[in-house]
């Protein structure tokens, strides 16, 4: 996998994961330059130099294949600005054109934290869930990974930190173009609430990874379009990505607002949400449930993971 993706086959496993002798070198003594072993580690100390090295290994080949990163960052959330707030209004068909350029800028108000919010996610499911099917399928690089000397729960860890790490850059990336796009006079308000985006978007990126862990040890390589079509398009459409969650309450049966209801089990639905509360002044669902469900989201997604990661990977 590493050496596919521009590293040499000795790189494609991180330092201290080479095998068990090097495992066993690695928790036991450290030893100096000049070859004599020094005081031995503790289980600790190696395991978190296990795990930064593994974090290591992803972030530099995410260093060597950026380009690649960014452009398929980037693409789909350009797309779906270009067309809804650039194209449509252009030919008069602007969503909330019956408004004129009020409703049109509107719409886009509510759409920049979403697109914003589905990069996260893809991210997160790219990251983690894809790579992660990959490696339990015909490339078996889990194999080197679990040799580390740490625990395996580890090694899922340190994919899910750095997935989380390039999900914080697809924010940085997507923000910007899909704050920038639009037609004339059709212009996003946005005002950044930087307490909500430098707290909110990290836990959004763990969320998605740690479901990302969960989706890439439950689905088979062979079932990935599956995963997309009954979990990742629901996620998306039913997620808040073009509408806000307070104005579902007109969706309702017998005074009853069941979709409003209903996609309180969406995890996008908090990210989305969150994301209106940090760049935008529009109404949004109150923080105080935004934080403390995406924490109970991560934490379940991340356990559930874990032990699939385990089973998997001693099966």
């Amino acid at each position: 996998m590493a050496a596919a993706e521009g590293l040499p086959p000795e790189a494609s496993r991180a330092p201290g994961a080479s095998g068990s002798a090097g495992s066993a070198r690695s928790a036991g003594a450290a030893v100096a330059p000049s070859g004599v072993p020094g005081p031995p580690r503790s289980a600790g100390v190696a395991a978190r130099s296990a795990l930064a090295a593994l974090i290591r290994r992803d972030l530099t080949v995410l260093r060597k294949n950026f380009g690649e990163f960014a452009g398929r960052t980037i693409m789909q959330p350009f797309l779906l600005v270009f067309i809804f707030l650039y194209v449509f209004p252009v030919i008069g068909q602007g969503v909330g054109s019956g408004g004129g350029t009020a409703g049109e800028s509107a719409f886009a108000t509510v759409l920049v934290p979403g697109v914003v919010s589905i990069a996260v996610m893809f991210q997160g499911i790219q990251s983690v869930a894809i790579q992660m099917s990959q490696e339990f399928g015909f490339t078996r690089e889990i194999e080197d990974r679990v040799q580390a000397p740490c625990p395996i729960w580890l090694v899922a860890v340190a994919r899910v930190l750095s997935g989380a790490v390039q999900g914080l850059i697809s924010a940085a990336l997507v923000l910007p173009i899909a704050a920038v796009v639009h037609a004339p006079g059709v212009r996003p308000e946005l005002h950044l609430h930087w307490g909500v985006v430098l707290t909110l978007i990290p836990l959004s990126c763990l969320a998605m990874t740690a479901l990302g862990l969960l989706l890439g040890t439950t689905f088979e390589p062979r079932n990935i379009g599956v995963m997309f079509g009954f979990v990742v398009l629901p996620l998306v459409f039913l997620g808040g990505t073009y509408y806000q969650w307070t104005e579902l309450s007109a969706v309702e049966v017998g005074g009853f607002p069941w979709l409003q209801t209903l996609v309180l089990l969406n995890p996008l639905i908090y990210i989305s949400e969150g994301m209106r509360a940090g760049f935008t002044d529009v109404s949004h669902m109150p923080l105080y449930v935004v934080y403390p469900v995406l924490i109970g989201f991560c934490v379940l997604f991340l356990g559930l993971g874990l032990r699939n990661f385990r089973r998997r990977v001693l099966s």
